[in-house]
């Protein structure tokens, strides 16, 4: 393995491309990548290639805590208009906390899609 891969260069690139880099590798990560999509074939490469992947917040958490962002959105532009600054205030915290779960559901993985 004569070629150094980042996670950038590997999302870039297509199945075609990802498929041709998995058969040059031997890891039981990436057996069968002939038959795999790009959303399986790119973990696999990145365990294979010992790449840290970077995680996006993925599972049935994320719709709910965005739908609950959007609703507080609401609230605090309610709030805004009403100039009521005690609920414009904890509005924009509950929006910050959700936020920040996100991202930390992002940078611990978020759960897994299944992959084992």
């Amino acid at each position: 393995m004569a070629e150094q891969y980042t996670y950038e260069q590997l999302k870039k690139m297509n199945v075609a491309q990802l498929r041709e880099i998995a058969e040059t590798i031997d890891h039981e990560a990436v057996q069968g990548s002939a038959t795999m999509h790009k959303d399986h074939l790119l973990p696999a490469l990145c365990k294979a290639l010992d790449i840290h992947e970077h995680h996006a917040a993925v599972g049935a958490e994320k719709p709910k805590i965005k739908a609950a962002i959007r609703t507080l959105k609401s609230r605090r532009d309610e709030a805004m208009a009403a100039g009521d600054h005690k609920q414009l205030r904890l509005a924009r915290r509950q929006i910050h906390g959700l936020k920040h779960k996100l991202r930390t559901m992002q940078h611990e993985g978020g759960g897994a899609r299944g992959n084992a």
